[in-house]
């Protein structure tokens, strides 16, 4: 481990340690519960942003073997090929309902997908942003944790130098990157609007952990204007950048699609997911049959045909 990164770990294990929700933790406790080798449970998104405990929490909850977490083998297979996969839980905590979406992937996994080399750069854009480590289970847990989200920030900040402006803020250069990151996946949101308000948010935050990225990734800067950031990047390692993101950027919707198709069989009590969704945003109530959570597939013409009826759907 090279002691240029000893500073970006230790801001990432501060980070780490950030008070989360009692709420949150003990449901993260709860599903820490549910296999026999979960490592670490990380907690991020809005409702990290925000400390709002409606809506539908995300966790990603770090194994040492799949074949500990999932029911059967087939979804354990499915998460080897292509990680992660999501489930829908509940728990009622301290007399309140939560919700959470919560994706699933081996340690090993979660390690590799933080990498410069990545193709899929889902995983290292989503772990260089806020998080907050719900559960761990000992230290050991922890610095493998504390190291691989160093490594998604590095990798993240390496890709900004690279892509990004030759001279700009820190919080620019974040803000191109996750525009960059955004487009090559399938997303509702238009990248340019969800990009400036995710690093806005904690503009802070990106300001001090862009340079200490770049010294761990070893990319040199100088610093112009006592804001203004510039790379030292020459033309040939900006130009073999672009070649190398061109393939990332082309494989990133066909990896969302792969992971949404890989869902319809996987997603762990997607139909209750799918109920909540519908009675928070129409307010009309879907009675789930047994038959209709464990045959999500087969039950959905019936539903859809419901939800036509109702005109929830258009």
């Amino acid at each position: 481990m090279s002691a240029a990164r000893d500073p970006l770990r230790r801001a990432v294990d501060q980070e780490l340690r950030r008070d989360v929700p009692a709420a949150v933790a003990a449901f993260a406790a709860q599903l820490a519960q549910r296999g026999e080798t979960v490592a670490a449970v990380l907690f991020y998104g809005s409702n990290l942003r925000t400390g709002d405990l409606d809506g539908v929490l995300d966790f990603y909850v770090l194994v040492d073997r799949l074949g500990s977490w999932h029911r059967h083998r087939l979804a354990a297979l499915a998460n080897r090929a292509l990680p992660p996969n999501v489930c829908y839980e509940t728990a009622r905590i301290a007399g309140h309902e939560l919700r959470a979406k919560v994706a699933v992937l081996s340690l090993q996994q979660f390690q590799h997908g933080m990498r410069a080399g990545a193709i899929d750069t889902s995983l290292w854009a989503r772990f260089a942003q806020p998080l907050g480590l719900a559960w761990v289970r000992d230290d050991a847990a922890r610095a493998q944790t504390v190291e691989a989200v160093s490594t998604a920030l590095a990798t993240a900040a390496r890709w900004a130098a690279l892509l990004g402006p030759a001279s700009a803020t820190a919080a620019e250069f974040w803000q191109a990157l996750f525009q960059r990151t955004y487009a090559a996946e399938l997303r509702v949101e238009r990248a340019g609007g969800r990009a400036r308000s995710l690093v806005e948010h904690e503009r802070e935050r990106y300001t001090k952990l862009l340079p200490l990225a770049w010294r761990a990734t070893g990319v040199e800067f100088r610093v112009r204007n006592l804001n203004l950031l510039e790379p030292r990047l020459n033309d040939v390692q900006r130009r073999s950048g672009a070649r190398a993101w061109r393939l990332r950027h082309a494989m990133g919707k066909p990896l969302n699609l792969a992971r949404l198709g890989k869902a319809t069989f996987t997603f762990d009590n997607g139909a209750d997911y799918v109920a909540w969704k519908v009675e928070r945003h129409s307010g009309l109530k879907l009675e789930l049959s047994d038959f209709q959570r464990r045959h999500p597939l087969l039950a959905a013409p019936a539903i859809l045909w419901k939800l036509m009826r109702n005109k929830v759907l258009r």
